[in-house]
C-alpha cells in the first residue's frame, strides 16, 4: 500500500508520544491482545478487527467461543475502537470460514484483514453504529482448555482444533500424574487422529509437595 507505515508489536512500544510523533491517518490493530491507552483511542482513528458479527460476540476469545457454540462461519468485522471493547462503529464486515485449526483460521483472518485495510484506506470509509442485540463473550482461561465431557467425535475434534495455535494453551487431559496435550487433529470417520505430547504433570507434583 502507498504511504509510510510503521509496525509496532508490543504494548510497551505503543505510547502516546510515539503516536503523536508519527501523526498517522489510521492505527490498525491486528490480533492485538492488549488494552490500547484511552488517550490514543480518543485522539486517533484506531481500527481493530474482531472475529464476530458484532454486536453478537463482543469480548474475549471470539474464535473459541464461536466454535464451542457450533458456528461454522462468522464475520470478520473492522470497527473503530472506543473506550468500550468491541462496541465502536463498523467500517465493514467480511465472511470468514471457521474451518481448520485455530492457526489456519487466524492466518485466513490476517490475510482478510490486509484486504480490508486496503479498502478502508482507499475508500476513506465512515464507520456506522452497530445494530442489534448485544451478546458478550467471556475470555477463556487456560484451565478451560482441559477436555471435559464431549458428546460426539465432532465435539472433541472442534475442541482440539479451536485451541491449536501458537501461543495458546492447547487442549489437554490429566491422567495418572501425566499431562496429555493434543494438536494437529484430523477427523477420520468415527474417530479423531491427533498428535499427543505427554509429560509429567508439574501441577500435580506441586500439589503433592
Amino acid at each position: 500500500l502507498p504511504g509510510q507505515w510503521t509496525y509496532v508489536n508490543s504494548s510497551k512500544d505503543l505510547t502516546l508520544d510515539l503516536v503523536h510523533r508519527l501523526s498517522p491517518r489510521y492505527l490498525f490493530f491486528l490480533h492485538w491482545s492488549w488494552r490500547v491507552p484511552e488517550k490514543i483511542v480518543e485522539q486517533f482513528e484506531c481500527v481493530c478487527f474482531h472475529m464476530t458479527d458484532v454486536p453478537y460476540g463482543r469480548g474475549g476469545s471470539p474464535l473459541q467461543n464461536l466454535i464451542v457454540r457450533g458456528h461454522r462461519n462468522t464475520k470478520l468485522t473492522a470497527l473503530r475502537m472506543t473506550s468500550q471493547f468491541d462496541a465502536g462503529p463498523v467500517y465493514l464486515k467480511e465472511p470468514l470460514s471457521l474451518a481448520g485449526s485455530a492457526e489456519e483460521i487466524y492466518t485466513r483472518a490476517g490475510r482478510l484483514s490486509g484486504e480490508t485495510i486496503k479498502r478502508i484506506v482507499h475508500e476513506q470509509m465512515t464507520p456506522v453504529p452497530q445494530e442489534g442485540e448485544v451478546v458478550n463473550f467471556k475470555r477463556r482461561s487456560p484451565a478451560e482448555s482441559e477436555i471435559g465431557e464431549c458428546r460426539s467425535i465432532q465435539e472433541i475434534y472442534d475442541f482440539i482444533r479451536m485451541l491449536d495455535a501458537e501461543g495458546y494453551p492447547r487442549a489437554f487431559l490429566r491422567r495418572s500424574g501425566m499431562h496429555f496435550e493434543f494438536s494437529d487433529a484430523v477427523p477420520r470417520g468415527d474417530r479423531v487422529v491427533a498428535r499427543v505430547e505427554i509429560r509429567v504433570d508439574e501441577t500435580r507434583e506441586r500439589e503433592t509437595e
